[in-house]
């Protein structure tokens, strides 16, 4: 019974933690607004991949070993900054696209393998990620924890990101926010890019600053 109550509690953390706006759940919400539910869906799939990439690292061990990984962690801060960096970029040119363009671009669009890609290269540019993974994990862990309660909650927290991801494609592809979107989406579009660049500037300064050396 104690297990149960310990993968509800780490469920819950990681559930508030993955919710939070961030790049991956902008992202996710402007994608819904701008190409429908379906592409979103696959985008949030990507997304939750992603997430468990780093899940499978942090419960292995290996996070603790790349967390004190200078190197490698820097090299792998710059990639997901310059990758969000290069989002930012994409998002700040489509808010100049007019409706129509933005409408053309949707029926031309077909590869939802490219979307998926899309997302999982997001999260799993991100090893701050791990991060979050670590603090949920650490939520309901003890000494006594075996490998199979491991596995479930990793397993838990997994299903927790799905959730997340696929709440957001549904979300902001109602009608209602898809036709907002039409209307105000140069600046849902500025927004966007500007949480991207910060997110990718903040990850590249944590790659050259002083802790990393």
């Amino acid at each position: 019974m104690a297990d149960i109550w310990s993968l509800i509690s780490i469920g819950f953390a990681f559930f508030f933690v993955a919710v939070s706006p961030g790049p991956a759940t902008i992202s996710n919400a402007t994608i819904a607004m701008r190409k429908g539910r379906k592409v979103s869906l696959v985008y949030g799939a990507g997304l939750s991949m992603g997430l468990l990439l780093w899940g499978v690292v942090a419960a292995s061990g290996f996070g603790v070993i790349l967390q004190g990984s200078v190197y490698l962690l820097m090299l792998l801060k710059i990639i997901g900054g310059i990758y969000l960096l290069w989002l930012a970029y994409l998002s700040f040119k489509s808010s100049f696209n007019s409706k129509v363009t933005i409408l053309q671009s949707e029926a031309k669009e077909t590869s939802y393998f490219k979307w998926f890609m899309r997302g999982f290269i997001l999260n799993s540019s991100n090893p701050k990620t791990i991060i979050a993974w670590m603090v949920a994990l650490s939520v309901g862990m003890g000494a006594s924890s075996d490998v199979f309660f491991l596995i479930s909650a990793v397993f838990v927290c997994m299903l927790v990101g799905f959730l997340v991801n696929a709440l957001y494609s549904v979300l902001f592809s109602l009608d209602g926010v898809m036709n907002a979107y039409q209307k105000i989406g140069h600046w849902v579009d500025r927004f966007a890019s500007g949480m991207f660049t910060l997110s990718g500037l903040g990850l590249l300064w944590s790659a050259f600053s002083r802790n990393s050396a």
